[in-house]
């Protein structure tokens, strides 16, 4: 029996890009050559591997398949990146995954800095809720992830990540320091429900207040929408703030609570080897654009105490290096 890597790429393409033709624009290849390659390896295997529908799914036997097929293109481009660490001349593909919030707020920025500094490393991204960014990271779909609040290992962190109160700007509340969410209990309260309910809910139980949302949307720009034509405000990550318009504010919170965004590999196989070069260029860039970053300048008492507080957001969120012991 011979299974190659082109056989275990465009299997794994197909099941990824949903079909043939969306996989062989993917891979740059003709639909023809992905057909044969993954014929080629149901041959090999002896046993069909996917369903030809729309989209395409793997059978019984290629879901079995499909984590081993993963460890071993991921192992592939880990030995050839290791070669290219050592010559100096770093280059390869990582697959990001991220939240909606983070992919939004955070990840663009960091994007354009690494197509400066970083040019032969390409970086694909892939966004899904807070337990598709883990199980993708784990089941090797993605070579690293920033994950919320993980537990404590290898990686950086890239920001902690406050939470805040949105609100319509003439709410009676807008001109406020800081908002307690006790204060908005006659509100209609607005919810995403995606990984952040759980820490929403949270925040509620702190401060003594039964969680029980009005509405729940799916898309955060729907949620931000809602709160514009005055339905109801809702609670955002600091993170989220350049996805605000003008004419909503998004003010400090009581309870005052936050998360940590952690740019990690995975933890159960070995790091992709632009993965460190990544972090470590990610680490260099926030703390300078935190450093370089201006203080709002804002009338009122209110203004002053956001100064303070995106003072000391910047110095909470400061990037954290990425230990050397990193697998």
């Amino acid at each position: 029996m011979t299974v190659n890597l082109p056989q275990l790429r465009a299997f794994l393409a197909v099941v990824d890009a949903g079909g043939f033709s969306a996989a062989a624009a993917e891979l740059g290849m003709s639909q023809s050559a992905v057909s044969h390659a993954v014929a080629a390896l149901e041959r090999e295997l002896a046993a069909p591997l996917l369903v030809r529908a729309t989209p395409a799914r793997t059978t019984a036997l290629g879901a079995r398949v499909l984590p081993h097929a993963r460890l071993a293109l991921s192992a592939a481009r880990s030995v050839e990146q290791i070669a290219a660490e050592a010559t100096g001349t770093m280059t390869g593909t990582v697959r990001l995954a991220a939240t909606p919030t983070v992919c939004q707020g955070l990840v663009p920025g960091l994007l354009r800095h690494w197509r400066d500094e970083q040019p032969r490393i390409t970086v694909r991204v892939f966004e899904g809720d807070s337990a598709e960014v883990a199980g993708w990271l784990a089941d090797g779909t993605t070579d690293a992830a920033v994950l919320i609040d993980p537990p404590p290992g290898p990686g950086v962190q890239l920001a902690e990540d406050a939470y805040r109160a949105l609100l319509p700007r003439d709410h009676p509340l807008a001109d406020e320091p800081l908002v307690d969410l006790r204060d908005l209990e006659d509100d209609q309260f607005l919810i995403s429900p995606n990984g952040c309910e759980a820490r929403i809910r949270t925040i509620h139980g702190l401060a003594g207040l039964r969680f029980s949302p009005t509405h729940r949307v799916r898309d955060l720009a729907t949620l931000i929408s809602m709160v514009q034509a005055g339905i109801g405000v809702t609670v955002l990550s600091e993170v989220s703030r350049s996805l605000i318009p003008s004419d909503l504010v998004l003010l400090p919170l009581a309870p005052q609570t936050s998360r940590r965004l952690v740019l990690t590999g995975p933890s159960n196989r070995p790091w992709h080897p632009a993965i460190r070069a990544l972090a470590d260029s990610a680490v260099s860039h926030l703390a300078r654009v935190a450093s370089l970053s201006p203080v709002p300048e804002e009338a009122g008492v209110a203004g002053e105490a956001r100064d303070r507080d995106a003072g000391e957001a910047r110095e909470a969120g400061a990037p954290q290096p990425l230990p050397r012991h990193a697998p």
